[in-house]
């Protein structure tokens, strides 16, 4: 039909028509590989004959089950679980902001038209991340171990940084909910402003704190220089410490690993409130750039590290007294 729809026996792509074990069958899966992915994006396995899955999603799931020879099911599995995780964080905040508007008598909408707005929204924002990335990515070597070194996690060199908030703990035992929820979404609203602004990314939020990677090292300075200049006289949030480090980081999954990753996270930890410490290979990249000043400081005994190198950054005198 012209319209695009379809008659008789042939259901539209989008009209469910497959049941949970209806869709194994399609897929070409056991019912144990079944199960191990249907728990890995977090749901329960519960016998059910309802109608969920459309033919866009069996098309959609085959190019991930039928990959093994590239992607090994141990990986389908992992890709499974980080989808997964990350959908369920997003859609809880979600139904909790919708539930909320809800109840607001001047909002006229009800949930599900909220809900299918953000879908659309969600798909805009998603779609403009990947063609980013995936623009980032075509620049990399592309031979074949370049390419199955991907499918593992990508190895890069970048600055890794950490950004919380002093006190924290202490401090949300005294204010009430309404008061933390300003306090955090300032935090994160203003810091993944300058990240972003300086071309950093945000790999993520964890409450009281923000980590983030740039592989330029004198933007990621200038990052961590804009966090303490600019977010703590964002009312009403307190005294920032950041922490950063330099070297080779396994960036899988959305998140990031590595030595540099721990080495960032104990300066932060033992950052003085409204610094910055870097360890000493980003020092080394920028000690003889005259927008910044490295000083160095005793070694630090951390966990993990006994004697760990490290130097405060900051503006050079001249600069701060303009």
């Amino acid at each position: 039909m012209s319209d695009g729809s379809q008659s008789g026996d042939a259901p539209a792509d989008d009209e469910p028509r497959y049941s949970r074990d209806e869709l194994g069958v399609a897929l070409n899966l056991t019912p144990e590989r079944l199960d191990r992915l249907w728990n890995a994006f977090g749901f329960a396995r519960r016998p059910s004959d309802d109608k969920m899955f459309t033919q866009r999603d069996v098309d959609a799931l085959t190019m991930l089950t039928a990959s093994s020879d590239v992607i090994p099911e141990d990986e389908q599995v992992a890709t499974a679980r980080a989808i997964g995780q990350t959908m369920a964080r997003l859609a809880d905040w979600q139904a909790d902001m919708l539930l909320n508007l809800a109840r607001d008598e001047s909002v006229p909408w009800t949930p599900a038209q909220m809900a299918r707005a953000v879908d659309v929204v969600q798909r805009l924002v998603w779609r403009r991340h990947l063609k980013v990335a995936l623009t980032r990515d075509s620049e990399a070597d592309d031979s074949a171990a370049a390419q199955s070194q991907r499918l593992a996690g990508v190895r890069t060199t970048d600055v890794v940084g950490f950004a919380d908030i002093v006190g924290f703990t202490s401090l949300s035992r005294r204010i009430d909910m309404a008061e933390l929820e300003t306090l955090l979404e300032a935090f994160e609203d203003r810091v993944h402003e300058v990240i972003t602004a300086h071309g950093g990314q945000v790999i993520k939020t964890l409450g009281d704190a923000v980590l983030f990677t740039n592989s330029d090292v004198p933007a990621a300075a200038h990052t961590a220089l804009a966090i303490q200049e600019t977010v703590a006289d964002v009312e009403p949030v307190p005294a920032l410490r950041v922490g950063m480090a330099y070297g080779e980081v396994l960036n899988r999954h959305g998140d990031v690993f590595g030595e540099p990753v721990n080495i960032a996270s104990r300066l932060c930890g033992s950052a003085r409130p409204g610094t910055i410490l870097v360890d000493s290979p980003l020092a080394d990249q920028i000690v003889d750039d005259e927008q910044f000043r490295i000083r160095p400081i005793s070694p630090l005994s951390v966990r993990g590290y006994r004697r760990l190198k490290a130097s405060t950054l900051g503006r050079p005198r001249a600069a701060r007294d303009h």
